[in-house]
């Protein structure tokens, strides 16, 4: 005995449509945010490396004496 199938009525169709066009959407926001969440791995990377060159700078120019810090007197 095959299986039954069900027909859907213009009603019910309408509605799967809707759904499917709903789902298509929020997909298509989450693929924008992962994009953008993307480039701002790519920035905090960028401004990592920069961050490592100023501080290597920072110690070349110090030369061979180290930072003079000066610490406060406790109370």
């Amino acid at each position: 005995m095959p299986a039954e199938r069900n027909h859907l009525d213009d009603r019910q169709l309408d509605a799967i449509l809707e759904r499917l066009d709903r789902l298509c959407d929020e997909v298509h926001a989450l693929n924008r945010r992962l994009d953008s969440h993307d480039q701002l791995q790519r920035i905090a990377h960028e401004l990592t490396s920069l961050n490592e060159s100023l501080q290597a700078l920072a110690y070349a120019a110090l030369g061979s004496q180290g930072p003079q810090v000066r610490r406060r007197r406790s109370a």
